[in-house]
């Protein structure tokens, strides 16, 4: 039987088709390689993905995202659901527009889970992680540069917690 793993991390965006499952790919790498993929569940969903609910990752963010060694062919786009606020230690925004829609969902002895992805980083200076879905193919590779920098800060976080 397999352990349930101490924390689980949510990220989010608007349609959980480009940068949340991103962030989760790049964190489950991330946490692999520090060794801690077994005590660190993670999951992506959006706060309006009923748009591309059960779709795959957009077809570019997938390309981006194999060029550096995150396989997103398995994601599934799925929407914040009220049992998540509960479930999930950590959950990641995106940007203001979706810690502003988690916020007025979340049960209010709840919203301490609720943080920007781009609070994490060390290098980027940048308080969100940008949609690139309307972009050129710069912006995807912007977005992982965000995210990877920023799930080093994460994996940093959670070890402190574990």
């Amino acid at each position: 039987m397999k352990a349930r793993p101490a924390l689980r991390v949510l990220a989010v965006c608007m349609g959980n088709i480009c940068r949340s499952p991103t962030a989760a790919g790049v964190l489950r790498e991330r946490l692999s390689r520090a060794g801690l993929a077994q005590r660190v569940a993670v999951d992506s969903a959006g706060t309006h993905a009923d748009w591309h609910a059960g779709e795959q990752a957009d077809a570019r963010a997938r390309k981006h995202a194999l060029a550096r060694g995150y396989d997103l062919s398995k994601h599934r786009a799925r929407i914040v659901v009220d049992e998540d606020f509960e479930r999930y230690d950590l959950i990641l925004a995106m940007d203001w527009d979706n810690i502003a829609a988690l916020e007025a969902r979340c049960p209010p002895e709840q919203r301490g889970k609720l943080r920007r992805l781009s609070e994490f980083g060390r290098v980027h200076a940048s308080e969100v992680v940008p949609d690139p879905y309307y972009a050129g193919p710069a912006a995807f590779d912007h977005v992982l540069d965000l995210v990877e920098d920023a799930c080093d800060g994460v994996v940093e976080h959670l070890r402190q917690r574990l």
